[in-house]
């Protein structure tokens, strides 16, 4: 009986982690726009899962700061303000910069060789033939960035903090050479890196992070908030 019991545990926790994950994808794609409501009714049916399932789903997203719940409203997608565009950028760019320092320090000849290889991928038609696939580009060389970090906790808080952005992150591949600028600075952590420079990565990540805020910060001003998600981003 108890071993039943906790497969039936595990069955739930998977069915709450697959709905969560597909309700993100929704927000992060652009499906759901900043700012919209989300009616549970059709949620829970769309999905095939309990009210009480899809609740807990929208808590935990919740917890990630990509929904907000509002009083007599029930759950909306969060929008940010220009502040929180501020705020986030500025953690981004710390961590970035600490992880492309701890890169520098401790990755291996092998895993240098590899964040050079997603960089090279970058510059291909290939990455940059359709939003989706440059974003893919982009998150697999951060993925080698955090990896060969050897900090797991600077992964962990990054990937929190772009999905809270990240309807924001696709403003500025729209402004004109900004892809070609971000893969120069990118070249520059990455020469820093193979320098075993750990300072001058950390500066120059920094900077490709306050470099990206202000074309997002720029096109906030001046794009409506419900049009931020037709725009794609390499920032």
């Amino acid at each position: 009986m108890n071993t039943l019991d906790m497969d039936l545990s595990r069955e739930v926790i998977s069915l709450r982690q697959r709905a969560t994950d597909k309700l993100r994808e929704a927000i992060l794609s652009g499906a759901f726009a900043p700012g919209q409501k989300l009616v549970e009714r059709d949620l829970w049916q769309s999905l095939g899962i309990s009210r009480t399932v899809l609740r807990e789903a929208l808590q935990h997203l919740q917890a990630e700061g990509l929904i907000n719940n509002i009083p007599y409203k029930g759950p909306v997608v969060a929008t940010l303000t220009l502040q929180d565009i501020n705020d986030l950028y500025a953690v981004r760019g710390a961590l970035e910069g600490l992880a492309s320092a701890e890169f520098a320090r401790h990755a291996s000849p092998a895993q240098i060789a590899q964040l050079r290889e997603s960089l090279a991928y970058l510059r291909t038609p290939q990455a940059s033939e359709t939003t989706q696939s440059l974003l893919q580009a982009k998150n697999a060389f951060y993925a080698v960035l955090m990896e060969g970090s050897g900090n797991r906790m600077i992964g962990e808080l990054l990937t929190q903090l772009n999905n809270r952005v990240n309807a924001f992150r696709r403003v500025s591949l729209g402004s004109p050479g900004r892809l070609l600028q971000t893969l120069e600075e990118l070249e520059q952590v990455v020469r820093a890196i193979e320098a075993r420079q750990p300072e001058e990565a950390q500066r120059l990540s920094t900077a490709h992070v306050m470099r990206a805020a202000e074309v997002v910060r720029a096109s906030f001003q001046t794009v409506p908030t419900d049009l931020l998600k037709h725009h794609a981003d390499v920032a």
